[in-house]
């Protein structure tokens, strides 16, 4: 195939990859950044196409592909070790304070307050903090997604309430 023909074939399947990039994110920047990839990935790897195959098949391979990829490598950045007792990454004191312009208050402070929660709505809570997913929680914990929900739910609001009086 062509240099031309192989990328008015790209162009022409341009709208299709990017409804299927909706498969993967919901997310309108992350969707094309993919579509993006997907396009730059193909184009620099045109030569390992095999001629009278699936066109659309492999651009969706490749899709599939630089989408594992990228969270498999998200996901690895995102994981700590952690030698506490119960291996959860959450009873580590970080010394940042917060970013809006108005809140003098310290980190340290709303990490003091939190410590009034009890375990079952702080632990879930401090993992979602964390960057986990509710489903991630959900499996760690062992607990079904509703109640990572509503635990989740229930810190913010006392936290809520004991900032307000703060």
């Amino acid at each position: 195939m062509k240099t031309l023909e192989f990328d008015h074939k790209i162009i022409g399947l341009q709208p299709t990859l990017k409804l299927y990039t909706r498969r993967f994110t919901a997310n309108k920047e992350e969707s094309e950044d993919l579509l993006q990839d997907t396009i730059l990935k193909a184009l620099s790897n045109k030569d390992k196409f095999t001629q009278n195959t699936n066109f659309k098949a492999w651009l969706y391979t490749i899709m599939k592909n630089t989408f594992i990829n990228k969270y498999r490598k998200e996901a690895k950045a995102k994981t700590h070790l952690d030698n506490t007792k119960d291996f959860y990454y959450l009873n580590v004191a970080d010394p940042h304070t917060f970013a809006s312009p108005g809140a003098g208050m310290e980190y340290g402070e709303v990490l003091d307050m939190m410590s009034n929660l009890k375990d079952i709505y702080l632990t879930p809570f401090k993992m979602y903090f964390n960057g986990y997913k509710y489903h991630e929680i959900s499996e760690e914990m062992n607990i079904p997604l509703g109640t990572v929900k509503t635990r989740i739910f229930y810190a913010r609001q006392y936290l809520k309430n004991r900032l307000k009086t703060a």
